[in-house]
């Protein structure tokens, strides 16, 4: 099948044991041009990884967080059609393709994939709750998906959702920014695979702070009076 130009944005921190392989699995995809990788302040060797599979890296001097990492990559994006992938897909990269088919054919402004939870992964649901209650708030639709990092979208959208909230809220409020707009947006079912949070405490800080970023993008439209 033949797609337009698609890039793709892969912010990354510390995640030199998977990028190569994401990498690699991402070049295997018909379509993708060009693979910009954002180096969000690493402290092993994820840069020269990324490089060594054959990336374009940005290397940001220091940690900004998810948000910061994707708005720098955006400047550096040439593709009618761009991907957001996580640096710690793995092989499971390839089912990118399934999230650019449907935007590539015009089906959809936004593509977001669908990943089915492994058992005995995450927490108790507050997060992705917290996410859902903030999409339905603000423009009345529903959407099951809205945490997940893997998206394609057309440029044009691309730049009308800039800049992306920092940090972990930075899918919530694209997502609602997106359908304020009255962008169309498709949940595709993937077999993507990363890594999960477990029950643990490193587990509960994480999503500790990906609620409270949450609640920032909240508050921050609240008050802007962005409720539908």
């Amino acid at each position: 099948m033949e797609y337009m130009k698609v890039s793709v944005i892969v912010p990354a921190y510390n995640e030199e044991e998977k990028i190569m392989d994401t990498v690699n699995a991402l070049h295997k995809i018909s379509g993708i041009n060009e693979i910009v990788v954002v180096d969000d302040g690493s402290e092993d060797s994820t840069a020269l990884k990324a490089k060594e599979a054959g990336a374009k890296v940005i290397i940001l001097p220091k940690n900004q967080g998810k948000g910061n990492a994707l708005n720098e990559g955006a400047k550096h994006v040439t593709g009618d059609i761009v991907v957001l992938a996580d640096a710690d897909l793995g092989d499971t990269a390839v089912e990118i393709e399934k999230l650019i088919e449907p935007v590539a054919h015009g089906r959809a402004d936004m593509s977001i994939a669908k990943i089915t939870a492994t058992k005995g992964s995450g927490g108790f649901g507050l997060v992705k709750g917290l996410s859902r209650f903030c999409v339905r708030f603000f423009t009345g639709k529903e959407l099951s998906t809205v945490l997940s990092g893997q998206r394609a979208m057309k440029r044009e959208v691309l730049k009308e959702l800039l800049p992306f909230a920092s940090g972990f809220g930075v899918e919530v409020g694209m997502t609602i920014k997106a359908l304020k707009q009255g962008y169309k947006i498709t949940e595709v079912p993937v077999n993507i695979k990363h890594s999960e949070t477990g029950k643990d405490l490193k587990g509960f800080i994480h999503r500790g702070r990906q609620f409270s970023h949450i609640f920032k993008v909240f508050f921050s439209l609240l008050l802007r009076g962005e409720r539908q």
